[in-house]
């Protein structure tokens, strides 16, 4: 299968070389609208297989989406990150424009592949590369939940000195400061999360895990890119190599936990189909709470967007 990645920046790059390394698919088509940069860093990537060996080929083009055709899976990191003096709205607006048309083009030369789409405001990106795609909605997808759920994991494990490896969670709602941590549904090699740390220190955690991408931005100066780019080559290799895995993904949600027409990040099965299932769990009622007033901000963004396609 033939994976594309749109955008070479730092994210679109990082997601490029975690799908090489892990042979995820044939061959892997870096795209970006900078003349030499999606060359440059795929031939980069590619100079590395007999070194890390892998099999996978790397290419890079400018703005050629035709050497993307034929597509299983399509990753969209294309966007412009806010800048100062730039109100939300205006990020979605500049965003929805560039998401909509490297949608149209994607579709254009690869018709059946799933969408993974990574730009800011991930949700309503999610939305606006739904109305541009015309697919189901088991194909367009968001990735949000993997990285924030990654990132809660990588702090319960700094806290409880354990591997990161053996922590499992689920996270849901927007990506964002209304994100919806579950403790509930955390672990440590099947111990619930509740029987090895204290509530303070997890209510610490998950305010972090909240605000974990702002962290970042205070460090560098810039957003995050080893881990989101992580994050979407594990739902793409899920994809390509039909994996079945249970993760957490921003989808359309059309009546699942009593919620219609808003995108939302909720646990799905992803296999060769793209979503091929929702998972329905059982919330408890302050928990049913917190995902319907995350899905509320989301609904904000969205109409955003549909007053500005008016």
């Amino acid at each position: 299968m033939k994976i594309s990645v749109i955008g070479a920046g730092n994210v679109g790059a990082t997601c490029a070389l975690v799908l090489a390394n892990k042979d995820a698919a044939s061959e892997v088509v870096l795209l970006d609208i900078k003349e030499g940069i999606a060359e440059g860093k795929a031939l980069d990537i590619w100079q590395s297989a007999p070194i890390d060996r892998f099999n996978c080929k790397t290419t890079g083009v400018t703005n050629d989406y035709e050497a993307t055709a034929g597509s299983g899976v399509v990753v969209i990191t294309s966007g412009l990150p806010r800048k100062p003096g730039m109100s939300r709205d205006d990020l979605i607006e500049t965003n929805a424009d560039i998401v909509k048309t490297v949608t149209e083009q994607v579709i254009k030369y690869s018709p059946d592949a799933s969408i993974i789409v990574v730009s800011n405001p991930l949700d309503v990106m999610t939305y606006q590369a739904y109305l541009s795609a015309n697919l189901p909605r088991t194909k367009v997808m968001g990735m949000a939940g993997v990285l924030d759920t990654g990132r809660y994991r990588a702090f319960i494990a700094d806290e409880l000195n354990v591997s990161p490896k053996d922590i499992q969670a689920v996270l849901m709602g927007g990506h964002g400061d209304t994100m919806v941590p579950l403790p509930r549904f955390t672990t440590v090699s099947g111990i619930p999360i509740t029987e090895l740390m204290d509530q303070d220190k997890l209510d610490a955690i998950i305010e972090r895990t909240k605000f974990g991408g702002g962290e970042l931005v205070k460090l560098m100066g810039t957003s995050a890119w080893y881990a989101p780019g992580s994050a979407a080559a594990r739902m793409a290799e899920a994809i390509s190599r039909n994996q079945k895995r249970v993760l957490p993904c921003c989808v359309k949600l059309e009546g699942e936990y009593g919620l219609k027409d808003v995108f939302v990040g909720v646990p799905v099965v992803l296999g060769r189909n793209g979503v091929e299932q929702i998972i329905n769990l059982n919330l408890n009622q302050d928990e049913m709470l917190l995902l319907q007033q995350s899905a509320n901000a989301v609904r904000e963004m969205m109409d955003v967007l549909d007053k500005k396609r008016k």
